[in-house]
């Protein structure tokens, strides 16, 4: 009988720890931090929670003071134009750039900036993640040369291939993080 006990024991201990350690896989492979600023954004501009995961994702990788050679900042790599177009047009009263270091700023206006190009795409997240990467100009002539080409646009007709990586990119990261953390974004 102690042996039974003690085998269920280190079964069940087994069983914990291999959750721990998918945990920790999916920690590092699909990192997540912020979700309670991923949740709020989301519901407050009609968002799906995983594709702003994604974006951050394939933006910084969930790295907080992330800045590129270009002077974008922080999570979701917000450029402090974009930043101050967002805080205009928001009608945010007061804006520093260093505020994009924060990231409840930061996914506050990369998130606007992801609804405005979901609005000027018609809720093409194609268009909308490219227009996010790359302009809103390139993927209006991507838009333009399939429609021209008789079909939808799809993410082989973008012709910067970072874009057309970072676009494929961020559809597979927001495919994981739906199946990796539905709890955690609020998903189910």
């Amino acid at each position: 009988m102690l042996l039974v006990a003690i085998v269920g024991i280190a079964v069940l201990a087994w069983a914990v720890a291999g959750t721990h350690v998918r945990d920790a896989v999916d920690e590092i492979r699909l990192p997540l931090k912020h979700e309670d600023v991923i949740r709020q954004q989301a519901r407050e501009k009609d968002l799906d929670p995983a594709l702003i995961a994604a974006i951050i994702y394939a933006e910084s990788r969930f790295r907080d003071n992330q800045e590129s050679a270009a002077g974008a900042m922080g999570l979701m790599q917000v450029t402090p134009d974009t930043a101050r177009d967002v805080a205009r047009q928001s009608g945010a009263n007061t804006f520093a750039i260093g505020d994009l270091h924060t990231a409840d700023v930061n996914i506050r206006y990369g998130t606007w900036r992801l609804r405005d190009m979901l609005r000027r795409f018609d809720g093409n997240t194609i268009l909308a993640v490219a227009g996010y990467n790359a302009g809103p100009e390139n993927a209006k002539r991507w838009q333009a040369a399939a429609a021209a080409a008789g079909h939808a646009v799809r993410v082989r007709d973008i012709t910067f291939p970072e874009t057309r990586n970072y676009v494929q990119k961020v559809l597979d990261a927001r495919r994981d993080y739906r199946r990796t953390y539905p709890r955690e974004l609020g998903l189910g």
